[in-house]
């Protein structure tokens, strides 16, 4: 984003303790002691699928994009957060019902 102050990208294929100590880090780097407002986590994706179909694929894509990055935010927010200051982590209004149809998505949200 060639309008962001910051950009960090995360290495798609490494650990979840990796990817939230290269997001702590190089964000830590590029504050510079300083403290953000807000942090606000709007990562995710959308995968459907069943029991019967791909669900162990399709849960673990959706664990990887919607819990990892939320609990990454959270670390972040526990490091780098103002006092008062605000975290948002997007959820989505289908998984208030039943997901039988998007089984991996509805366990991640």
């Amino acid at each position: 984003n060639e309008s962001a102050d910051v950009n960090i990208t995360v290495p798609k294929d490494a650990s979840w303790v990796q990817q939230e100590e290269h997001v702590v880090n190089e964000l830590g780097a590029a504050l510079q002691g300083q403290k953000v407002n807000a942090v606000i986590c709007v990562a995710g994706g959308w995968a459907g699928g069943n029991a019967a179909k791909d669900l162990s694929k399709q849960t673990d894509l959706m664990w990887r994009q919607s819990v990892w990055s939320s609990t990454i935010a959270a670390t972040v927010a526990s490091k780098y957060l103002t006092a008062g200051g605000l975290v948002a982590l997007t959820g989505a209004k289908a998984a208030l019902e039943g997901t039988p149809g998007m089984i991996g998505y509805g366990l991640a949200k």
